[in-house]
């Protein structure tokens, strides 16, 4: 005859092990979040720029991946010419990425003649609303200040 004790151990140090990885596992996740800045109100890009550097704060820098979207209105606080060019250059140092729409900047160009200087550290992505989407699809959390 079989020991329940032992079926019981069995199950029991199954279910241990799966925890125990589950926990590892959830140790070593990255907090993945996504911020929108698609308005030129200095307030409102301060801010985005604000939880970045909070969430930094309080998560450590290597628990927390970061990544600012801009677009229409807002692709003006990614340029060189902006007030804010300055921090978005130092907080892209500090490893928060800014994204800027491509589909913006080739509306600019089309309405100027030139495509804007963009800040230190910033990259072009396709479109802002689908960079978020695909960040969403990642995982990443959606914040719109």
């Amino acid at each position: 005859m079989k020991s329940p004790y032992k079926s019981t151990l069995a199950l029991m140090l199954f279910f241990g092990l799966l925890f125990g990885a589950a926990m590892s596992a959830l140790a070593g996740a990255t907090n993945k979040i996504v911020i929108q800045v698609s308005t030129d109100d200095p307030r409102t890009q301060t801010i985005a720029m604000n939880n970045a550097v909070n969430l930094q704060k309080a998560l450590g820098m290597d628990n927390v991946q970061i990544e600012i979207v801009a677009y229409g209105p807002g692709l003006g606080m990614l340029t060189s010419k902006s007030k804010q060019s300055g921090r978005v250059s130092s907080l892209a140092m500090q490893e928060i990425r800014f994204s800027a729409c491509g589909n913006t900047m080739k509306k600019i160009e089309k309405k100027s003649g030139k495509l804007p200087e963009l800040a230190e550290g910033v990259q072009v992505v396709e479109a802002g609303v689908l960079r978020i989407m695909e960040l969403q699809q990642q995982g990443y959390a959606y914040v719109r200040p």
